[in-house]
C-alpha cells in the first residue's frame, strides 16, 4: 500500500493506493494517525486507488474520524469504488463519513 499525503485546495488530503490490509495496517497507522491533530481543516482521504480494505484498515479510519469530529472537523471520502462501499455498508461505518 502506498500512502501521499499534500495539501490541497485549503484541506489536508492522504491519497490511498492498493491494499489496506493487514500488512499495511502499522505504516498506514503511522502515517494517518496524527492528521486530525495536524490538519487546519477537514480531511479529505482519496481512495480513487484503494482496491481493498481490511477490518485493520477500517480500525484505522474509524479512529481518525473520532479524533477529527472531536476537533469539529470532517472526515471525506473520495473516489470510494462498490467493494469497498459494501464493506463500509455492511459495518455500518458508512454513516461516519461524508463522500466526494
Amino acid at each position: 500500500m502506498e500512502i501521499s499525503i499534500q495539501e490541497m485546495d485549503g484541506r489536508t488530503v492522504a491519497i490511498l493506493s492498493g491494499e489496506f490490509d493487514t500488512a499495511a495496517a502499522p505504516e498506514a497507522e503511522q502515517a494517518l494517525s496524527p492528521l486530525p491533530e495536524q490538519a487546519d481543516r477537514d480531511i479529505l482521504i482519496d481512495c480513487t486507488k484503494l482496491e481493498y480494505i481490511a477490518s485493520s484498515g477500517l480500525r484505522i479510519l474509524l479512529n481518525i474520524v473520532k479524533k477529527a469530529k472531536a476537533a469539529g472537523k470532517r472526515v471525506i471520502l473520495k473516489g470510494v469504488n462498490d467493494v469497498i462501499r459494501e464493506v463500509l455498508e455492511l459495518t455500518g461505518f458508512i454513516k461516519l463519513f461524508d463522500f466526494e
